[in-house]
């Protein structure tokens, strides 16, 4: 029997209309770095961010995040679907763009982004990660 949560999955990241879905939380650093890489490149995206008000009602944030993990068989935050696919979290993401995979994808499913725009996402990252 599927759940009320694992039906909200699938219709969200199979939602023409808004391919790029982040399931997100508000205070994630690392969900921000993709949120700025999305920005950059003009990626209109969908955000779910599990930990908002919307979301805190009867545990719902809880309980898609569980089916999420059900799915994608990954505990950690954020992770990102492009025209239904799984990509991954923020470093899957951010792999996927160097490698170009990520373009590819973003191609299929008709998402309009700055081509032009040389990026090398790991600048996103919190700087903290970033030791001088």
């Amino acid at each position: 029997m599927t759940t009320a949560e694992e039906t909200f999955i699938t219709e969200v990241i199979t939602n023409p209309d808004e391919p790029v879905v982040l399931f997100a939380l508000e205070w994630c650093e690392f969900c921000w770095s993709v949120r700025k890489l999305f920005q950059k490149l003009g990626i209109r995206y969908r955000s779910i961010d599990l930990d908002s008000v919307e979301y805190q009602r009867e545990q719902r944030g809880q309980k898609i995040r569980a089916a999420l993990t059900a799915r994608t068989a990954v505990q950690t935050i954020p992770q990102i679907f492009i025209g239904g696919e799984f990509v991954g979290g923020c470093t899957d993401l951010f792999d996927a763009w160097k490698k170009g995979t990520a373009q590819t994808l973003l191609r299929q499913s008709g998402v309009s982004f700055a081509q032009d725009v040389e990026v090398d996402p790991y600048t996103f990252l919190p700087g903290w990660l970033h030791p001088r």
